[in-house]
């Protein structure tokens, strides 16, 4: 069976991750690491599902990732990159679905991916991956007769913006028209804006109650608009597909990998 560790298990993911691993019987719960100032710490990781998992919640990441195969993160960019470097020290390889990396953050994750495999995803869900890979297409059939826009909707306690999915999505649809996004993303709008430029790619960005995760891209042309839409209504499907990620890295040593490599999409 593959030994996972879970990082911030305490968290909305981290208790869909939790679940999915004790579902599965190909995985096995090796460790739980929480914050050190976390009132789980010293519990039992399963004792929130109502059983004993006989692995007890921990802060210490070294010591969690000895005989360990794989460590999956959900947390925020700098105590990921933490678990990054111990990773990467201890030989383990990483499934990271945080979001919010600065481009230095990320060049950090690049480099660790020469020593470990790193699955590197800022959406996990198989559905966003087949998204993902539709609004490449959609991009290429469509080309410059018709203006992109994405809109993101999440929960109130997201702190990043735009998400990290609506990002990729972006880039998706600038890689395939040959643009970089960073040079023709437009992020909100507000006062007298002039027209719109056509080869920019506007982002909208929706913060309130529970949502777990809408995505639009929205291809609006003359006479017609066409609109590609992803809708989470659990954190259960971002789960599943981290942990498929984690069954994916099993015989990879190193590489940076993303979850259209883990569906064989490309």
């Amino acid at each position: 069976m593959l030994k996972v560790v879970i990082a911030g298990c305490s968290g909305r993911m981290g208790h869909a991750l939790l679940e999915g691993v004790f579902a599965d019987p190909e995985l096995e719960l090796h460790a739980a690491l929480d914050r050190k100032d976390s009132p789980q710490v010293g519990r039992d990781a399963g004792e929130q599902f109502g059983k004993q998992a006989g692995v007890l919640i921990s802060h210490d990441v070294d010591q969690a990732l000895q005989g360990a195969d794989v460590l999956v993160d959900f947390t925020r960019p700098e105590p990921s990159l933490e678990y990054l470097a111990a990773c990467q020290k201890a030989g383990v390889n990483m499934v990271i679905g945080t979001t919010g990396f600065t481009a230095a953050q990320k060049q950090q994750i690049e480099q660790a991916s020469k020593q470990i495999a790193v699955v590197f995803a800022p959406n996990m869900s198989v559905g966003v991956t087949l998204l993902i890979s539709l609004v490449q297409a959609a991009a290429k059939v469509l080309n410059e007769g018709y203006d992109i826009e994405v809109i993101e909707a999440h929960h109130r306690h997201k702190v990043d913006a735009p998400s990290g999915t609506a990002l990729r999505l972006g880039e998706a649809a600038a890689s395939a028209l040959g643009r970089n996004l960073e040079e023709c993303a437009i992020y909100g709008r507000e006062g007298v804006t002039g027209e719109r430029d056509p080869s920019t790619i506007g982002f909208a960005t929706v913060r309130g109650g529970d949502v777990v995760g809408d995505h639009t891209v929205l291809f609006a042309g003359i006479g017609e608009r066409v609109e590609l839409t992803h809708k989470a209504s659990s954190r259960a499907t971002f789960a599943l597909g981290a942990l498929r990620a984690a069954k994916f890295m099993a015989a990879k040593k190193s590489g940076l990998f993303d979850m259209q490599d883990v569906l064989s999409l490309r």
